[in-house]
């Protein structure tokens, strides 16, 4: 990836919270030609060996951070339940926040943000990372394009085993630390694309079980989805599913788009029947090959190089706080559904308060 900034002064950015996932954050922004100069991570260990790796100054609370330390920018890499006061926090400052997903766990929080954001004229992207990768992009093209005529019908999953563990790793597992389980972690990744692909959603049944590991948490969920287009869709997630799967399929009166690394790198297939109808089986198909994604953690990357060229040329957000709001909602409806065992409508979902 190139430089964003040119001849601009580079960024000065922050990250807080050092777990692995701020690594993809260290990256994506050494690569858009930004520095990041410093970090918030409260455990002492993590923190001195991110102090050498990164040739930042490390602080022990996010709050004496941005007291001391001037940046235009930063991350957000926390366990969950403490995305919303960290970013509230930069936002009043007004500095432009990356939230990793969820946005926040209630949707009170949610709109908070947004408005701090609003407020103060910093920007607010939610680090839904898969709108960055080149396959979604180019299923979403072909959508807006009509190339596969109304939607109809589409399935998205996000499963692994956690390579094998014999526990959840880190805070994953609590309850109070991160909200929820595999609906929640890979789950709201899944409802964003589905409203990427095919709008808003009218409701939401869900069933969820906790069938392997030991935790808080659910471990194995499944979503139906009804969208206000009338369209259906299916979102499943697991920590039960030996391996790992990211894949979406997109059906269509016209033609359908499919995607999964199951069975080895991701590609994009289009499939229709421009030529004819032919059989049950026999279509015509265009494959997309994307070599960008023979970098490791493209997608993650490209999200974090998106904002910042957000921030310094002002191109469009690439997920903001109100599509992290809404698939933050979804996820909420989905947990009401599975206690009540009844599809919850999506406007009916509570604002505030609302428990997972």
């Amino acid at each position: 990836m190139t430089s964003p900034l040119l001849n601009a002064a580079p960024l000065n950015v922050a990250i807080i919270g050092a777990g692995a996932i701020s690594v993809r954050h260290f990256e994506g922004y050494r690569a858009a030609g930004a520095n990041v100069v410093t970090f918030a991570e409260p455990s002492e260990g993590m923190r001195l060996s991110r102090e050498a790796d990164w040739n930042a100054r490390g602080y022990l609370d996010f709050t004496e951070m941005l007291e001391r330390e001037q940046v235009q920018a930063l991350s957000i890499c926390t366990p969950n339940a403490f995305h919303a006061p960290a970013a509230l926090a930069a936002l009043k400052r007004g500095i432009h926040v990356l939230c990793e997903k969820p946005l926040s766990l209630d949707l009170a929080a949610c709109s908070e943000m947004i408005a701090a954001a609003a407020a103060s004229g910093a920007i607010l992207q939610t680090n839904h990372h898969l709108r960055s990768s080149p396959n979604v992009q180019t299923a979403k093209r072909l959508i807006e394009e009509g190339r596969i005529g109304r939607v109809t019908f589409m399935r998205l999953r996000q499963a692994h085993d956690w390579g094998g563990a014999e526990e959840v790793r880190g805070a994953f597992g609590s309850l109070k630390a991160s909200g929820g389980g595999s609906l929640l972690d890979n789950g709201c990744h899944m409802m964003d694309l589905a409203r990427h692909f095919g709008g808003d959603v009218r409701s939401i049944f869900a069933r969820l079980a906790t069938l392997k590991f030991d935790t808080e948490v659910e471990d194995t969920s499944v979503a139906s989805l009804e969208f206000e287009s009338g369209a259906l869709g299916s979102v499943e997630n697991a920590w039960t599913a030996t391996g790992w799967e990211e894949s979406f399929a997109v059906y269509g009166t016209h033609g359908a788009l499919e995607c999964s690394n199951r069975l080895g790198r991701a590609r994009l297939r289009f499939v229709s029947r421009t030529a004819g109808t032919g059989s049950w089986d026999d279509t015509d198909e265009t494959w997309y090959d994307f070599a960008a994604l023979n970098e490791p953690h493209y997608a993650h990357l490209a999200s974090v190089v998106a904002f910042v060229r957000s921030i310094t040329g002002g191109t469009p957000v690439v997920c903001s706080g109100e599509d992290g709001r809404e698939s933050v909602r979804l996820v909420l409806g989905g947990y009401e559904s599975a206690r009540s065992g009844m599809p919850v409508g999506m406007q009916a979902t509570p604002g505030a308060g609302h428990e997972i």
